[in-house]
């Protein structure tokens, strides 16, 4: 039995007359109604709509001597509509909030979403993450990894991404969010997004296509420029340009192949530049390595960096 018909059959049980009822067990939502009439907080919610006061025991007793010159279920709908209004206050007949669908995937497996509203999301490996579409905003909590979201322009549902304490916050637009262990990375591909905190627009920032910038300790950073025409993780390229070693070992880690171990500070804070496959994880760390001046070093079915060629 839904709630709603639950709180019907209690009222009506509570206007009947008829000896019978005494007999009978309460319905299921007896209490509930009694705690509703006994509630302080309906005295108010009657008063807003011009009730006097609430029902007392007298008052019962003179509906239901009313009741006997009613026609049909008059005053029995009467109780069923102050027991509405307190439910009502208290949320029990509004629409029930949309559910968030999770998406997740695994290393190495990358995987398209489409929303009910247009949007498309491009899920890299190792990433989670929950979709709220609602009447009035379209929600995203990225818990970790990347994706790549294509947004639907709608100018009366923005659409907010929120990921490590930032919030993206679109109309309709392309952009990326990459969540790393020390930060949050967007870049963008098309349109303008506003980058900030999820509590405030304090310190948020404007960021264009062609424009990326980054989240960490609640603050977003100046947006510095990339060229968006070029392929990304989605087709297996990184641009290292303004990304540390760490940075890298977390994006390899979303593919397929060994697990790297993360490298030691003094080695993930090495500065990088330059484009890359992701398509062999070792072959790349060999070569920056002898660039870069460290080892990478099998250790059963992991890969570690240690200083030294």
């Amino acid at each position: 039995m839904s709630r709603r018909a639950a709180l019907l059959d209690a009222a009506r049980w509570a206007m009947r007359e008829d000896e019978g009822a005494l007999k009978e067990a309460p319905p299921q939502a007896a209490a509930e109604v009694q705690r509703t009439l006994d509630d302080p907080a309906l005295d108010a919610a009657l008063a807003e709509i011009g009730m006097v006061g609430r029902l007392s025991d007298a008052d019962v007793r003179a509906m239901r001597e009313s009741r006997r010159r009613a026609i049909g279920t008059g005053l029995a709908a009467m109780l069923v509509a102050v027991v509405g209004v307190s439910a009502m206050k208290g949320g029990w007949f509004l629409p029930a909030a949309p559910a968030p669908h999770h998406f997740e995937t695994r290393r190495g497996q990358q995987q398209i979403v489409r929303l009910e509203d247009g949007s498309t999301l491009h899920l890299d490996g190792a990433t989670a993450l929950d979709v709220t579409v609602g009447e009035r905003e379209r929600v995203v909590e990225l818990r970790r990894g990347e994706a790549y979201f294509d947004v639907a322009h709608e100018v009366n549902r923005p659409f907010v991404v929120r990921a490590a304490g930032s919030a993206t916050r679109v109309l309709g637009t392309a952009f990326s969010i990459d969540v790393g262990s020390r930060e949050v990375k967007l870049s963008v591909y098309r349109g303008r997004v506003r980058f900030g905190g999820v509590r405030s627009d304090r310190g948020a920032v404007l960021v264009s296509a062609g424009w990326r910038s980054r989240f960490a300790n609640g603050v977003a950073r100046t947006p510095t420029h990339f060229d968006a025409t070029q392929q990304d993780w989605r087709q297996s390229w990184i641009d290292t340009d303004d990304m540390e070693l760490g940075e890298l070992v977390e994006a390899l880690n979303r593919r397929d192949g060994p697990v790297i171990a993360a490298p030691p500070a003094k080695l993930a804070a090495i500065p990088l530049s330059g484009r890359f496959r992701l398509d062999d994880a070792r072959q790349l760390l060999d070569a920056m390595g002898e660039a870069y001046g460290f080892r990478v070093v099998q250790d059963k079915d992991r890969l570690r960096l240690v200083p030294g060629v």
